[in-house]
């Protein structure tokens, strides 16, 4: 079977992905992941963190990650959804639904 539909909606699926997460997902990812390394600074070197320079640094590479899973997020998300989409309307084009008709089945 072609998967010529589920494969275009991959890209489409992944395109809306990186635009929903540029549009909503970089900042509070930045910001997460920010508050989780003041936390883990916070529990390293004690509340309130220094400005230091190592703190600073387990803050901001805190901040990169949260930024990146929440890229992940949604483009993997995106990604499998537009592929599903585009899938199950290559089984209806096809008109293979997997299910066997029990008549059929039986015969």
């Amino acid at each position: 079977m072609k998967t010529e539909i589920a494969k275009k909606g991959l890209y489409v699926g992944a395109g809306a992905g990186l635009v929903l997460f540029a549009l909503i997902g970089l900042l509070p990812g930045s910001f997460i992941g920010g508050a989780v390394g003041l936390s883990v600074a916070g529990s390293m070197f004690g509340i309130p963190v220094a400005a230091q320079l190592l703190p600073r640094i387990i803050v901001g590479l805190c901040m990169v990650l949260g930024v990146m899973v929440a890229g992940v997020v949604f483009v993997v998300g995106g990604s499998l959804t537009g592929w599903a989409i585009g899938y199950l309307i290559d089984l209806v084009k096809t008109g293979k639904t997997g299910v066997t008709d029990l008549a059929e089945h039986q015969k």
